[in-house]
Protein backbone atom coordinates (compact mmCIF):
# COMPACT_ATOMS: atom_id res chain seq x y z
CA UNK A 1 0.00 0.00 0.00
CA UNK A 2 1.41 3.26 -1.18
CA UNK A 3 2.44 5.05 2.11
CA UNK A 4 -0.15 8.03 3.71
CA UNK A 5 1.47 11.73 3.41
CA UNK A 6 -1.37 12.47 6.18
CA UNK A 7 -3.02 10.24 9.11
CA UNK A 8 -6.62 9.72 8.54
CA UNK A 9 -8.71 11.21 11.42
CA UNK A 10 -11.31 8.98 13.29
CA UNK A 11 -14.38 10.43 14.81
CA UNK A 12 -15.08 9.87 18.77
CA UNK A 13 -19.12 8.47 18.23
CA UNK A 14 -21.27 8.37 20.90
CA UNK A 15 -19.45 7.78 23.97
CA UNK A 16 -22.23 6.37 25.62
CA UNK A 17 -22.09 4.14 22.78
CA UNK A 18 -20.00 1.02 21.48
CA UNK A 19 -17.66 3.74 19.80
CA UNK A 20 -15.23 4.43 21.98
CA UNK A 21 -13.73 0.73 22.86
CA UNK A 22 -14.21 -0.36 19.01
CA UNK A 23 -12.08 2.25 18.42
CA UNK A 24 -9.44 1.01 20.85
CA UNK A 25 -10.14 -2.44 20.09
CA UNK A 26 -9.58 -1.75 16.45
CA UNK A 27 -6.16 -0.02 17.06
CA UNK A 28 -4.88 -2.55 19.78
CA UNK A 29 -5.26 -5.29 16.68
CA UNK A 30 -4.24 -3.87 13.42
CA UNK A 31 -1.12 -2.54 15.98
CA UNK A 32 -0.56 -6.42 16.88
CA UNK A 33 -1.11 -7.00 13.23
CA UNK A 34 1.35 -4.32 12.16
CA UNK A 35 -1.30 -3.21 9.93
CA UNK A 36 -2.07 0.25 11.34
CA UNK A 37 -2.17 3.42 9.29
CA UNK A 38 -1.11 6.73 10.76
CA UNK A 39 -4.33 7.81 12.23
CA UNK A 40 -5.56 9.71 15.23
CA UNK A 41 -8.94 9.85 17.31
CA UNK A 42 -10.65 13.64 17.26
CA UNK A 43 -10.42 13.82 20.57
CA UNK A 44 -11.24 11.95 24.04
CA UNK A 45 -7.68 11.66 25.23
CA UNK A 46 -9.42 10.58 28.77
CA UNK A 47 -12.39 9.02 27.94
CA UNK A 48 -10.62 6.60 25.71
CA UNK A 49 -7.90 5.82 28.82
CA UNK A 50 -10.83 5.36 31.00
CA UNK A 51 -12.95 3.19 28.66
CA UNK A 52 -9.17 1.28 28.07
CA UNK A 53 -9.24 0.30 31.47
CA UNK A 54 -12.53 -0.35 32.11
CA UNK A 55 -13.08 -2.99 29.34
CA UNK A 56 -9.60 -4.10 29.84
CA UNK A 57 -7.75 -2.99 26.45
CA UNK A 58 -4.24 -3.18 26.52
CA UNK A 59 -3.75 0.09 24.02
CA UNK A 60 -1.81 3.62 25.27
CA UNK A 61 -3.27 6.73 24.72
CA UNK A 62 -0.80 9.43 23.18
CA UNK A 63 -2.36 12.56 23.47
CA UNK A 64 -0.95 14.86 20.71
CA UNK A 65 -1.38 18.42 19.89
CA UNK A 66 -2.26 18.53 16.35
CA UNK A 67 -2.87 15.92 13.50
CA UNK A 68 0.49 15.84 12.16
CA UNK A 69 1.84 14.86 14.62
CA UNK A 70 0.26 11.21 14.38
CA UNK A 71 2.89 9.97 11.92
CA UNK A 72 5.26 9.37 14.30
CA UNK A 73 3.27 9.32 17.25
CA UNK A 74 1.44 6.16 16.75
CA UNK A 75 4.66 4.19 17.00
CA UNK A 76 4.00 4.73 20.80
CA UNK A 77 -0.17 3.75 21.20
CA UNK A 78 -3.38 5.98 19.63
CA UNK A 79 -2.32 9.22 18.96
CA UNK A 80 -5.69 10.89 20.08
CA UNK A 81 -6.21 14.82 19.75
CA UNK A 82 -6.22 16.74 23.02
CA UNK A 83 -8.37 19.87 24.10
CA UNK A 84 -11.56 17.88 22.95
CA UNK A 85 -12.95 15.38 25.55
CA UNK A 86 -15.54 14.53 28.16
CA UNK A 87 -17.13 11.81 30.14
CA UNK A 88 -17.46 8.23 29.68
CA UNK A 89 -21.06 6.90 30.23
CA UNK A 90 -21.82 3.21 28.89
CA UNK A 91 -25.14 2.90 28.19
CA UNK A 92 -26.39 6.40 29.23
CA UNK A 93 -26.83 8.67 26.65
CA UNK A 94 -26.55 12.75 27.55
CA UNK A 95 -26.36 15.72 26.29
CA UNK A 96 -22.95 16.33 26.68
CA UNK A 97 -21.71 13.26 25.05
CA UNK A 98 -23.97 13.98 21.86
CA UNK A 99 -22.11 17.84 22.22
CA UNK A 100 -18.50 15.85 22.16
CA UNK A 101 -19.76 13.53 19.23
CA UNK A 102 -21.04 16.57 17.29
CA UNK A 103 -17.65 18.08 17.99
CA UNK A 104 -15.45 15.56 17.04
CA UNK A 105 -17.46 14.52 13.53
CA UNK A 106 -17.04 18.32 12.88
CA UNK A 107 -13.17 18.30 13.36
CA UNK A 108 -13.17 15.28 11.35
CA UNK A 109 -14.96 16.56 8.83
CA UNK A 110 -12.45 19.89 8.98
CA UNK A 111 -9.45 17.47 8.95
CA UNK A 112 -9.97 15.40 6.13
CA UNK A 113 -11.65 18.90 3.71
CA UNK A 114 -8.26 20.83 4.49
CA UNK A 115 -5.94 17.47 3.65
CA UNK A 116 -4.77 17.52 7.25
CA UNK A 117 -6.06 14.18 7.07
CA UNK A 118 -5.98 11.74 4.21
CA UNK A 119 -9.71 10.57 5.27
CA UNK A 120 -12.21 10.46 8.22
CA UNK A 121 -13.55 6.62 9.60
CA UNK A 122 -16.45 7.77 11.63
CA UNK A 123 -17.85 5.61 14.65
CA UNK A 124 -21.40 5.57 15.51
CA UNK A 125 -23.57 7.80 16.40
CA UNK A 126 -27.15 8.35 18.10
CA UNK A 127 -29.45 10.59 15.53
CA UNK A 128 -31.64 10.72 18.84
CA UNK A 129 -29.15 11.88 21.08
CA UNK A 130 -27.88 14.21 18.26
CA UNK A 131 -31.47 15.68 17.74
CA UNK A 132 -31.76 17.15 21.14
CA UNK A 133 -28.85 19.27 20.51
CA UNK A 134 -30.15 20.68 17.33
CA UNK A 135 -29.19 17.86 14.81
CA UNK A 136 -31.50 18.36 11.84
CA UNK A 137 -29.80 15.42 9.43
CA UNK A 138 -30.39 12.01 8.39
CA UNK A 139 -27.51 10.61 9.48
CA UNK A 140 -23.78 11.39 9.27
CA UNK A 141 -23.97 10.91 5.38
CA UNK A 142 -26.20 13.79 4.79
CA UNK A 143 -24.09 16.11 7.58
CA UNK A 144 -20.65 15.20 5.42
CA UNK A 145 -21.95 15.74 2.18
CA UNK A 146 -23.49 19.27 3.35
CA UNK A 147 -19.71 20.04 5.49
CA UNK A 148 -18.69 19.21 1.95
CA UNK A 149 -21.11 21.37 -0.09
CA UNK A 150 -22.57 19.05 -2.12
CA UNK A 151 -26.30 18.21 -2.35
CA UNK A 152 -27.30 14.71 -0.25
CA UNK A 153 -28.27 12.97 -3.82
CA UNK A 154 -24.40 12.76 -4.96
CA UNK A 155 -23.46 10.95 -1.27
CA UNK A 156 -24.05 7.35 -2.66
CA UNK A 157 -23.73 4.88 0.45
CA UNK A 158 -22.24 1.57 -0.29
CA UNK A 159 -21.50 -1.44 1.76
CA UNK A 160 -18.33 -3.25 1.41
CA UNK A 161 -17.01 -6.15 2.81
CA UNK A 162 -14.23 -8.88 1.39
CA UNK A 163 -16.85 -10.90 -0.98
CA UNK A 164 -19.54 -8.47 -1.69
CA UNK A 165 -20.27 -5.13 -2.46
CA UNK A 166 -24.04 -3.28 -1.86
CA UNK A 167 -25.86 0.43 -2.83
CA UNK A 168 -29.12 0.90 -1.63
CA UNK A 169 -30.85 3.68 -4.42
CA UNK A 170 -33.41 4.35 -1.60
CA UNK A 171 -32.39 4.91 2.14
CA UNK A 172 -34.11 5.30 5.30
CA UNK A 173 -37.42 5.68 3.81
CA UNK A 174 -40.91 3.24 4.27
CA UNK A 175 -41.09 0.06 1.99
CA UNK A 176 -44.27 1.27 0.63
CA UNK A 177 -42.41 4.70 -0.60
CA UNK A 178 -39.77 3.14 -2.88
CA UNK A 179 -41.71 2.35 -5.99
CA UNK A 180 -42.53 5.99 -5.75
CA UNK A 181 -39.01 7.33 -5.77
CA UNK A 182 -37.63 4.43 -8.07
CA UNK A 183 -36.79 6.66 -11.56
CA UNK A 184 -34.40 5.75 -14.37
CA UNK A 185 -32.78 9.26 -13.20
CA UNK A 186 -32.23 8.16 -10.32
CA UNK A 187 -30.63 5.05 -11.15
CA UNK A 188 -28.32 6.31 -13.59
CA UNK A 189 -27.00 9.03 -11.70
CA UNK A 190 -26.27 7.27 -8.68
CA UNK A 191 -24.93 4.29 -11.15
CA UNK A 192 -22.19 7.11 -12.31
CA UNK A 193 -21.44 8.35 -8.74
CA UNK A 194 -20.67 4.36 -8.06
CA UNK A 195 -18.26 3.57 -11.69
CA UNK A 196 -16.31 6.60 -11.12
CA UNK A 197 -15.80 5.71 -7.27
CA UNK A 198 -14.66 2.25 -7.73
CA UNK A 199 -12.28 3.58 -10.15
CA UNK A 200 -10.68 5.75 -8.35
CA UNK A 201 -10.84 4.72 -4.80
CA UNK A 202 -10.89 0.77 -4.93
CA UNK A 203 -8.75 0.56 -8.20
CA UNK A 204 -11.08 -1.33 -10.25
CA UNK A 205 -10.28 0.02 -13.56
CA UNK A 206 -13.66 -1.38 -15.79
CA UNK A 207 -16.39 -1.32 -13.03
CA UNK A 208 -19.47 -4.35 -12.76
CA UNK A 209 -22.81 -3.03 -12.08
CA UNK A 210 -25.38 -5.27 -11.02
CA UNK A 211 -28.58 -3.32 -11.54
CA UNK A 212 -31.38 -5.73 -8.82
CA UNK A 213 -35.23 -5.74 -9.80
CA UNK A 214 -37.72 -4.52 -7.55
CA UNK A 215 -40.60 -7.11 -7.86
CA UNK A 216 -40.12 -10.78 -7.28
CA UNK A 217 -39.11 -12.74 -10.36
CA UNK A 218 -38.53 -9.57 -12.11
CA UNK A 219 -41.93 -8.29 -12.51
CA UNK A 220 -42.43 -11.22 -14.24
CA UNK A 221 -43.14 -10.05 -17.46
CA UNK A 222 -45.92 -7.59 -16.25
CA UNK A 223 -47.62 -9.96 -13.89
CA UNK A 224 -46.13 -8.38 -10.67
CA UNK A 225 -45.59 -5.05 -11.26
CA UNK A 226 -43.77 -3.22 -14.13
CA UNK A 227 -41.23 -0.58 -12.77
CA UNK A 228 -38.50 -3.40 -14.29
CA UNK A 229 -39.76 -2.57 -17.71
CA UNK A 230 -41.08 0.93 -17.13
CA UNK A 231 -37.55 2.30 -15.39
CA UNK A 232 -35.37 0.09 -14.54
CA UNK A 233 -34.19 -1.44 -17.73
CA UNK A 234 -34.40 1.88 -19.78
CA UNK A 235 -31.90 3.03 -16.78
CA UNK A 236 -28.99 -0.13 -17.29
CA UNK A 237 -29.46 0.95 -21.62
CA UNK A 238 -28.39 4.40 -20.73
CA UNK A 239 -25.99 3.33 -18.62
CA UNK A 240 -24.68 0.55 -21.50
CA UNK A 241 -24.62 3.26 -23.83
CA UNK A 242 -22.45 5.30 -22.19
CA UNK A 243 -19.81 2.55 -21.43
CA UNK A 244 -20.90 1.67 -18.05
CA UNK A 245 -21.00 -2.22 -17.86
CA UNK A 246 -24.39 -2.78 -15.89
CA UNK A 247 -26.39 -5.79 -15.93
CA UNK A 248 -29.97 -6.20 -14.74
CA UNK A 249 -32.70 -5.96 -14.15
CA UNK A 250 -31.53 -9.35 -11.85
CA UNK A 251 -33.75 -10.52 -9.27
CA UNK A 252 -33.39 -10.09 -5.70
CA UNK A 253 -33.08 -13.81 -4.63
CA UNK A 254 -30.61 -14.55 -7.23
CA UNK A 255 -28.86 -11.29 -7.00
CA UNK A 256 -26.67 -13.01 -4.08
CA UNK A 257 -25.93 -16.36 -5.05
CA UNK A 258 -21.50 -17.22 -4.96
CA UNK A 259 -21.76 -17.37 -9.25
CA UNK A 260 -23.55 -14.28 -9.42
CA UNK A 261 -21.50 -12.51 -6.82
CA UNK A 262 -18.37 -13.51 -8.81
CA UNK A 263 -19.55 -11.03 -11.85
CA UNK A 264 -19.97 -7.78 -10.51
CA UNK A 265 -18.02 -5.15 -8.74
CA UNK A 266 -21.27 -3.68 -7.20
CA UNK A 267 -24.73 -4.60 -6.60
CA UNK A 268 -27.23 -1.07 -6.87
CA UNK A 269 -30.20 -2.46 -5.18
CA UNK A 270 -33.81 -0.52 -5.19
CA UNK A 271 -34.03 -0.34 -1.27
CA UNK A 272 -32.30 -0.48 2.12
CA UNK A 273 -33.07 -4.48 3.61
CA UNK A 274 -32.49 -5.49 -0.06
CA UNK A 275 -28.67 -4.35 -0.09
CA UNK A 276 -28.24 -4.66 3.75
CA UNK A 277 -29.51 -8.21 4.33
CA UNK A 278 -26.73 -9.81 2.11
CA UNK A 279 -24.20 -7.58 3.30
CA UNK A 280 -24.84 -8.12 6.84
CA UNK A 281 -25.25 -11.64 6.40
CA UNK A 282 -22.11 -12.21 4.69
CA UNK A 283 -19.72 -9.67 6.17
CA UNK A 284 -21.37 -8.60 9.30
CA UNK A 285 -18.34 -8.74 11.69
CA UNK A 286 -16.26 -7.41 8.63
CA UNK A 287 -18.79 -4.73 6.64
CA UNK A 288 -17.78 -0.80 6.25
CA UNK A 289 -20.29 2.03 5.37
CA UNK A 290 -18.43 3.91 2.58
CA UNK A 291 -19.57 6.96 0.90
CA UNK A 292 -19.10 7.95 -2.15
CA UNK A 293 -19.26 11.07 -4.35
CA UNK A 294 -17.28 12.99 -1.91
CA UNK A 295 -13.96 15.11 -2.46
CA UNK A 296 -13.13 13.23 0.67
CA UNK A 297 -13.05 9.95 1.98
CA UNK A 298 -15.17 8.73 4.46
CA UNK A 299 -15.85 5.13 6.26
CA UNK A 300 -17.61 3.93 8.99
CA UNK A 301 -18.38 0.04 10.58
CA UNK A 302 -21.49 -0.66 9.77
CA UNK A 303 -23.27 -1.15 12.81
CA UNK A 304 -24.89 1.43 15.08
CA UNK A 305 -23.88 2.26 19.10
CA UNK A 306 -25.24 -0.69 20.86
CA UNK A 307 -25.84 0.66 24.11
CA UNK A 308 -26.79 -2.09 25.56
CA UNK A 309 -23.53 -3.99 25.28
CA UNK A 310 -21.55 -0.88 25.26
CA UNK A 311 -18.75 -0.96 28.48
CA UNK A 312 -19.36 -4.24 28.86
CA UNK A 313 -15.89 -5.65 26.58
CA UNK A 314 -18.75 -7.55 24.19
CA UNK A 315 -18.05 -5.21 21.38
CA UNK A 316 -16.19 -7.16 18.32
CA UNK A 317 -13.74 -4.12 17.02
CA UNK A 318 -13.64 -5.84 13.37
CA UNK A 319 -16.18 -3.72 11.51
CA UNK A 320 -14.22 -0.91 13.32
CA UNK A 321 -10.49 -2.47 12.06
CA UNK A 322 -12.29 -3.25 8.42
CA UNK A 323 -12.85 0.55 8.17
CA UNK A 324 -9.85 2.23 9.03
CA UNK A 325 -7.62 -0.51 6.89
CA UNK A 326 -10.04 0.18 3.89
CA UNK A 327 -9.94 4.03 4.51
CA UNK A 328 -5.99 3.64 4.75
CA UNK A 329 -6.52 1.61 1.41
CA UNK A 330 -8.88 4.18 -0.35
CA UNK A 331 -6.61 7.01 0.27
CA UNK A 332 -3.65 4.63 -1.28
CA UNK A 333 -5.80 4.90 -4.13
CA UNK A 334 -6.26 7.91 -4.60
CA UNK A 335 -2.37 8.88 -3.98
CA UNK A 336 -1.26 6.37 -6.91
CA UNK A 337 -4.07 7.87 -9.40
CA UNK A 338 -2.85 11.48 -8.97
CA UNK A 339 0.78 10.57 -8.72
Amino acid sequence: MTPLSAPLAISLGDPAGIGPEVILGAWARLRAERRAPPAFVVGGPELLRRVAETVGIDCPIVPIAEPAEALFASAAGLPVLAGLDGMSSPGRPHVDGARLALASLQWGAKFALSGVAMGLVTAPVSKGALAAIGWDYPGQTEFLADACGRPYRDAVMMLAGPSLRTVPLTVHVALAEVPGLISAELIVHKSRIVAAGLRRDFGVLQPRLAIAALNPHAGEGGKFGDEEARIIAPAIAALQAEGIDAVGPVPGDALFTPRARAGYDAALCMYHDQALIPLKALEFDEGVNVTLGLPIIRSSPDHGTAYDIAGQGKADPGAMAAAIVMAAEMAAARASASA
